[in-house]
């Protein structure tokens, strides 16, 4: 069975989804990009804001298949799913999130002024780059979502 693993080792679980859900996160990652581009934040927070619309492109993709997140670490196991659920021609883009979630953990909980605002810009590209993939991909295989 696919992401079985994740499943044992109770990473995952089943999850039913629906339209207004997904049209709600939807919103959210349309709030998150257009905010990550206000200037007078610092970088640090507008990484952070462009990171979270990324996560949430990787949680629509998971609750389509059926799944969610469980327990601890759950941005991790997104990205552990998303490899597993999109394969090898994504392994490039889900690595670059999964370093851009260790960079926003350490600027969050450990240290202040460490993100650039070329990463910034970086980000908030992928990101938008992401949401667009992720529109097209429910479109395709979950268009009773949209």
């Amino acid at each position: 069975m696919a992401f079985e693993k994740l499943i044992l080792q109770g990473h995952i679980q089943k999850h039913k989804t629906s339209k207004e859900e997904i049209e709600n996160l939807l919103t959210l990652i349309e709030r998150d990009i257009k905010d990550a581009a206000i200037v007078a934040l610092s970088e640090d927070r507008r990484f952070t804001i462009a990171y979270n619309a990324v996560l949430q492109c990787g949680t629509i993709i998971m609750s389509c298949i059926g799944f969610r997140t469980k327990g601890e670490a759950h941005h991790f196991f997104t990205f552990e799913f998303l490899q597993e659920a999109l394969g090898s021609a994504h392994n490039e883009t889900i690595d670059y999130f999964n370093a851009c979630r260790a960079k926003r953990n350490r600027t969050d909980y450990d240290s202040a002024g460490e993100i650039s605002e070329t990463e910034v810009f970086e980000l908030i590209k992928e990101a938008k780059n992401f949401y667009k993939f992720t529109k097209d991909w429910v479109n395709k295989n979950f268009p009773q979502y949209l």
